[in-house]
């Protein structure tokens, strides 16, 4: 199955991908004027002053649910991964995605607030949404929504339950290995697995207010902490600072692990870190309640810059200050080796020995219970986003009791990841990342060339904002942007 898996992921994750990714955020760039930069300030007034409704969430609850999705066991395990298989300068590459990702992530949260609709008096939306109405393409919608509802409802939360059991194995140890349907499997991984479940299971029953109200609490709190943590190891070991990001400039240009392995794995762990492009976030977005959709996509372009460029970049400096980390294709060809070869790459293993290197006995399971928080909220929203699709199809097919069929399908998928091997899981993952990002990517460039209703609400946005207007309005009918009919109304 690995190897089936394996060469699916070859195809999807081919250097078409790679480079459109990067390609898609500098173009909107460009676009937008840097508008990640120039609007920077704003992001912030916009955090502070949201208010939610009855029908939406506010745009700081929009932004936890969202950054629920982001700073996940990408941030930790996926770090450690593209330093591990494309060496430190895939750091740089991850810099890169995330600021020009910021635009990406922009253009495609208002779009989601633009073409968004009020279902069962809830706010819905995101790139099945848009694709329908902005290119009037159906089939190309269910495309992405049957492909996000695969990915969100079934792939993706392997790997984040995955890297909770191995957080706790390692901490912990393997217990009794207990022989079951799917193997000999680890006690502690399915004790772990169990009380996953039962809690993800009582959060998602609830609906998106449950799970709103649940990540604006945790996300803040388990992302500080982290950081913290960091900056005391980086702090401990300032001197050897500017060093480290020297050899991560450095290295991204120089073959040490190959320039494309730096590049590739940089972008993959990048886009699957900060999900600029990916379509995930933008569900959360339309959920918002908001004056102007590019208030949204303000607030959601800002989210990246907290995933990758703080808490992905903690990770990084952590790892590469303590040196705890190898660099190779595979445990038999390193071409570093600070730790153990058999160590995988996979998994928070190199974060755990940072950490325990300078804080003896606290590592370990300080990063069981931030992976814990991290992937929980991650698969929280992992399930709104797939719960969203659903939702989507069921305009036009019904078919009874489909939400309830992905809440015990996804909790079923989180059971499996966290009894089963971490490489299979991340296969799985990287399978459905970059089916929504081919899909997603390519639609929101059709959209520009059809008529741009990203760029004209930013456009409208900053008119208003010169003008000092005190009550934001928009009006897509007087921009000559169509189908949009709940700001029509």
């Amino acid at each position: 199955m690995e190897s089936i898996v394996s060469a699916i992921n070859g195809i999807i994750w081919s250097p078409a991908l790679i480079y459109l990714c990067l390609a898609a955020g500098l173009f909107y760039t460009v676009i937008t004027r840097f508008m990640q930069v120039r609007l920077f300030s704003e992001m912030l007034h916009l955090l502070r002053s949201g208010q939610s409704s009855d029908k939406g969430i506010s745009s700081f609850q929009a932004l936890s649910v969202s950054l629920s999705g982001r700073v996940g066991t990408g941030n930790i395990a996926g770090v450690a991964a593209a330093i591990g298989f494309g060496g430190p300068g895939a750091v740089f590459w991850m810099w890169i995605v995330a600021i020009f990702g910021a635009a990406t992530a922009y253009i495609e949260a208002t779009l989601a607030q633009i073409y968004k609709e009020v279902d069962e008096g809830e706010y819905r939306g995101g790139p099945a949404y848009y694709i329908e109405k902005a290119m009037g393409q159906t089939w190309y919608a269910w495309l992405f929504a049957i492909a996000t509802i695969l990915a969100c409802g079934f792939l993706l939360p392997t790997v984040q339950s995955n890297a909770i059991g191995n957080a706790v194995v390692q901490t912990l140890g393997e217990g009794s290995i207990i022989a079951t349907a799917l193997g000999e499997l680890s006690s502690v991984k399915v004790i772990t697995g169990t009380v996953i479940c039962i809690i993800l299971g009582f959060i998602i029953f609830g609906g998106v207010k449950r799970i709103a109200s649940f990540a604006q609490i945790v996300v803040p709190f388990m992302a500080l902490a982290y950081i913290i943590t960091a900056c005391v190891i980086i702090a401990i070991n300032i001197t050897e600072l500017p060093g480290i990001i020297s050899m991560i400039v450095k290295d991204a240009f120089t073959p040490m692990a190959g320039f494309g392995a730096a590049v590739g794995w940089g972008v993959k762990r990048g886009v699957y870190s900060n999900e600029a492009g990916q379509g995930t976030a933008p569900h959360a977005a339309a959920a918002a309640e908001v004056k102007h959709p590019a208030q949204q996509g303000l607030v959601q372009s800002f989210s990246i810059y907290i995933d990758t460029l703080f808490v992905c970049s903690a990770t990084a400096f952590m790892i590469l200050i303590t040196g705890t980390y190898n660099v190779g294709p595979d445990a038999t060809a390193l071409i570093i080796q600070n730790v153990a070869a058999d160590t995988s790459a996979n998994s928070p293993a190199f974060t755990q020995m940072a950490i325990e290197s300078v804080m003896p006995g606290i590592g370990n399971p300080f990063v069981a219970v931030a992976l814990f928080f991290f992937s929980f909220t991650t698969l929280m929203a992992y399930y709104y986003i797939a719960e969203s699709n659903v939702v989507y199809i069921r305009r036009f097919v019904k078919v009874p009791g489909a939400v309830n069929l992905l809440k015990i399908g996804l909790i079923a998928a989180v059971f499996f990841g966290t009894v089963k091997e971490a490489n299979l899981a991340w296969a799985l993952g990287d399978i459905g990342v970059g089916l929504m990002a081919w899909i997603n990517i390519i639609g929101i460039l059709i959209i520009f060339i059809l008529g741009k209703p990203a760029i004209k609400a930013l456009r409208d946005y900053e008119d208003q904002r010169q003008k000092g207007v005190k009550e934001y309005e928009f009006d897509p009918k007087k921009l000559g942007i169509k189908n949009a009919d709940f700001w029509e109304k």
